[in-house]
C-alpha cells in the first residue's frame, strides 16, 4: 500500500525552434513524480510508454522513484515547433499511447491516486470507478478536455465528465478548463457546480494570481508566491499538486495545503525541468517572506 500514486502516461516532447531541436520527457506524470519523490511519503507512478523510450523510466527509477511500467506500442510524442517569435507556436502529437485499463491496475494499491490523462482517450472512466473503491481519487482535468484528429491538438468537452466526476475526491483545473467543464466563467460559480456534480474538493488554480479551494461549501484563497526569477512554468500544475496532495495525506487542511503547494509550484518557476527539492526547501521558501504572500 502506497501514500500516493500517480497514473499517467510519460511524453517525449520535441522542441524546435529556428536553431535547436531538443528532446525531453514530460508529462503530468514526469513533473508530478519529479516533485514528489523527496517528498517524505510512499510512492508509486504507474505509466506507460513503448519499450525503446526506457531509458526516461531508467532514470527516474535511479532517483528512487518506483514504477510500474505498463507496456504499450508507442509512446506520446507531443511537438512544439516555432518560428523566430517564441511567442508564435504550432504544436501536434505525432503519436498516441495505447490507454491504460482496468485489468492493469487490480493489483495497485494506495490511499490516494492522482490521474494524470494528457489526451481524453488516455485514462477511461471505468478505471476512475475503480479506484474510486480503493482510496481517494484525485484527477487533473487538463486531458480530458484535448483529443488529436490529424496529428492536431483541439479542445473539447468531456462528455462523460457528469457520469465520471461523482467518483473524484479532488479536482484540480484552472480557470480556462474550469469554464469548458461548466460552462461559465465566473470561478466560484465554476466551482460551485462541480460539487453538485459530485467532486468533493475542487482546486483552480490561476496562474500568478494564486488558486482557489472549495472544500465543503467554503471557498480558501491561496496567495501566490512569486519568485524573482521566472525560467520555466512548464510543471508548475503537476508540481502544485504534488505538493498539496502530500500535505492532504499529511493531515494539513484545504488552506494550508494550498499555500504549501502554491510556495512549491513558485519555487519550481526559479529553474528550468521538474521541481526536484525537498519539503524543507519548500518550508524555507514559503517563510521566507514575514506576509507569507509575494515572495522578492
Amino acid at each position: 500500500m502506497f501514500d500516493i500514486c500517480c497514473i499517467g502516461h510519460i511524453t517525449l516532447d520535441t522542441v524546435i525552434t529556428t536553431r535547436t531541436v531538443v528532446k525531453m520527457a514530460g508529462g503530468t506524470s514526469f513533473y508530478f513524480s519529479n516533485a514528489i519523490r523527496n517528498m517524505d511519503v510512499s510512492y508509486m507512478l504507474v505509466t506507460s510508454l513503448a519499450k525503446k523510450e526506457m531509458y526516461i523510466v531508467d532514470e527516474l527509477r535511479k532517483n528512487g522513484i518506483d514504477i510500474s511500467v505498463v507496456p504499450s506500442k508507442n509512446t506520446v510524442y507531443f511537438e512544439n515547433r516555432y518560428t523566430e517569435n517564441l511567442e508564435d507556436r504550432t504544436q501536434r502529437v505525432s503519436q498516441t499511447a495505447d490507454p491504460i485499463t482496468v485489468q492493469q491496475l487490480q493489483n495497485i494499491d494506495a490511499a490516494i491516486y492522482h490521474l494524470g490523462p494528457l489526451l481524453a482517450e488516455d485514462i477511461p472512466v471505468d478505471v476512475i470507478k475503480l479506484l474510486a473503491g480503493k482510496g481517494i481519487v484525485s484527477l487533473d482535468a487538463q486531458g480530458y478536455l484535448r483529443t488529436v484528429q490529424n496529428e492536431q491538438v483541439l479542445p473539447v468537452d468531456w462528455p462523460a465528465k457528469k457520469e465520471a466526476l461523482k467518483y473524484v475526491d479532488i479536482l484540480k483545473a484552472n480557470e480556462y478548463e474550469l469554464e469548458v467543464l461548466t460552462g461559465v466563467k465566473d470561478v466560484s460559480t465554476g466551482a460551485k457546480i462541480l460539487a453538485e456534480w459530485g467532486v468533493k474538493e475542487v482546486v483552480v488554480t490561476l496562474g500568478s494570481m494564486g488558486s482557489v479551494i472549495l472544500k465543503d461549501n467554503v471557498f480558501y484563497s491561496i496567495p501566490p508566491y512569486i519568485p524573482g526569477n521566472f525560467a520555466d512554468t512548464t510543471g508548475c500544475g503537476d508540481t502544485y499538486m504534488a505538493g498539496y496532495l502530500c500535505e492532504r495525506h499529511k493531515g494539513a487542511g484545504p488552506q494550508q495545503a494550498g499555500e504549501f503547494a502554491s510556495a512549491m509550484a513558485g519555487l519550481k518557476v526559479n529553474a528550468s525541468g521538474p521541481f526536484t527539492g525537498t519539503r524543507e526547501d519548500v518550508l524555507n521558501f514559503w517563510g521566507a517572506s514575514s506576509d507569507k504572500r509575494v515572495l522578492r
